[in-house]
């Protein structure tokens, strides 16, 4: 069986299809189905169409190729593309509650702003010699907060926020500290974490936090925390095909049964007819199997090459920049692969 293996189960109809989708083994391995390889075909059939943009997210559809290539896109986004995350916590001063490793983790979580493409990859050796890294392969962050009393909060006051000063720990209190020529070289980027209200720590008078953090490019794979997206999904387009007219209160009760948007109601010569507007909409519900005067007047399914995906990005990285990103990493291995062929002796 194909690991890109995604089952829906639906209740059983004679006019609703099983949904199953995995990467075809060979040719031919569905009935009806025209999956043979065809560079042309595929040229003429493959295309991406973007459905929505912003800064946090993106949702584009990626039409004619297999479940296989879907899902290594999707793996890819999560785990290939690299993202600079920090790596190594000095700890030199921490009085309050929260436990070093617990804050250093805590720390280690924190999207940090930086373009990893302008940075190298770490050397292990180096790592291990070089404890204060290079200006090409680490970002160094600095934590340093102490808590005090407010002279001039209320004497019958009970709130921390005007009681104290620097009770409240978060991810804009983390400094960036330019290594070597760093401050020359990323003079218009702003460095540092991507949303400034995370919450770290609280502290109460005495208590103080005295860190320094380095930064490091790195994979998703190796920890979570280096990976560019909090989702990345996809879903296969939803198909609804009515067999027959659907009209009146018929009409009325099919339209409750889908997601609001993908069936509405039109006038035609008096009569209120059911019509299928953006089946995209659809969830996949299954209510309409609950009526029996409906069930057999709908087909529902699925386009079996048509998948919209889902990209959201954690903010260090654009999500269409990260979706380019992944395209290249495929095109590496794929290139690395053939090289690969190339350079294997065949007998």
């Amino acid at each position: 069986i194909s690991p890109y293996r995604y089952n829906i189960d639906i209740l059983p109809s004679s006019n609703v299809e099983y949904v199953t989708v995995h990467s075809s083994n060979f040719p031919g391995n569905y009935p009806g189905y025209d999956d043979t390889w065809d560079m042309q075909k595929f040229q003429k059939n493959f295309r991406i169409d973007v459905v929505h943009l912003d800064e946090s997210s993106m949702e584009f559809d990626m039409v004619g190729i297999d479940a296989a290539i879907a899902n290594a896109f999707r793996r890819i986004l999560l785990a290939e593309v690299p993202t600079m995350a920090i790596e190594k916590v000095f700890i030199y001063n921490n009085t309050s509650i929260v436990q070093d490793e617990v804050l250093a983790h805590r720390l280690g979580l924190v999207p940090i702003r930086a373009d990893p493409r302008l940075f190298e990859y770490r050397n292990t050796v180096e790592e291990a010699s070089e404890e204060e890294g290079s200006e090409i392969d680490t970002i160094q962050l600095q934590l340093k907060i102490k808590c005090s009393r407010n002279p001039r909060a209320s004497k019958d006051s009970s709130d921390p926020r005007e009681l104290y000063l620097n009770h409240m720990v978060y991810s804009r209190d983390i400094k960036w500290v330019p290594i070597g020529n760093q401050a020359d070289v990323f003079a218009d980027a702003v460095i540092g974490p991507v949303h400034d209200d995370i919450l770290i720590a609280q502290l109460r008078p005495g208590h103080e936090l005295d860190i320094i953090m380095h930064c490091v490019k790195g994979l998703g794979k190796d920890h979570a925390k280096f990976s560019p997206v909090a989702t990345a999904s996809y879903r296969l387009l939803p198909e609804i095909t009515l067999l027959e007219p659907v009209e009146g209160e018929k009409a009325e009760r099919l339209k409750r049964c889908f997601s609001r948007g993908v069936i509405d109601i039109e006038d035609v010569n008096g009569k209120k007819v059911a019509k299928v507007v953006n089946s995209r909409l659809d969830t996949c519900s299954r209510e309409v199997l609950r009526h029996d005067d409906l069930k057999n007047v709908v087909k529902i399914g699925r386009l079996r090459d048509h998948f919209i995906f889902t990209v959201e990005s954690t903010g260090i990285l654009a999500p269409d920049v990260l979706v380019t990103e992944a395209i290249k990493v495929l095109m590496t291995k794929c290139q690395r692969f053939l090289n690969e062929l190339d350079s294997t002796d065949i007998e």
